[in-house]
């Protein structure tokens, strides 16, 4: 018996990580980097992108901890409509493609501050929640599609077409709001070349 324990693989500890582990906290890093251009860079379609880069990163580490539903839905949600969402506002507002001075505040310590302390509350309030929580190993996987697909659709359903309808709502208002303000600026134009072929 004390043959069988030497021969058997040791489990891999925090001072040997897996592929898996080391990919996770590589691709943290980077999404982490992204974020931080995003909220300190100011030129504002650069930020949108480095957004999609934080946000696909995120995904990402949702495919390595096997929660394939939640990787697929954030790529298809915040980087397939929200960020879309964010470029068409940035091209129907007609913000400057270069460096723009209106996106840089003097408050940027209190800022800092404001984010440190969100960050900490959030860190706190997670760690606490999930303090006694255990995963069931033999059970089905948590961030499975079946697992995450049942739960949602059984507990959260309302709360989930509510949210699509008000991305609908907001989808079909940018649309309007951008057909007005396209007839106005028409309107203007066209009167003159009348008058002029008269």
């Amino acid at each position: 018996m004390i043959t069988a324990l030497a021969a058997a693989p040791a489990a891999p500890g925090f001072l040997s990580p897996t592929g898996i582990e080391v990919a996770f906290v590589l691709v943290g890093i980077a999404t982490l980097g992204a974020a931080l251009v995003t909220v300190t860079t100011r030129q504002l379609v650069h930020a949108a992108l480095w957004l999609i880069v934080a946000l696909g990163g995120l995904a990402v580490e949702y495919l390595l901890l096997t929660a394939e539903f939640i990787a697929w839905v954030q790529v298809l949600i915040y980087v397939g409509s929200v960020v879309v969402l964010l470029l068409f506002g940035l091209m129907l507002t007609r913000a400057p493609i270069g460096r723009s001075p209106d996106a840089d505040s003097e408050n940027r310590w209190a800022a800092l501050a404001v984010a440190a302390a969100s960050a900490g509350t959030l860190v706190w309030v997670v760690v606490d929640a999930f303090r006694t929580t255990w995963i069931d190993l033999d059970g089905p996987a948590q961030g499975s599609t079946k697992a995450t697909g049942a739960f949602l659709f059984r507990n959260w359903v309302l709360p989930f077409e509510a949210l699509s309808v008000l991305l609908l709502a907001a989808l079909v208002g940018a649309i309007v709001l951008s057909r007005k303000g396209g007839r106005a600026e028409a309107t203007p134009a066209a009167v003159p070349d009348r008058e002029d072929k008269r």
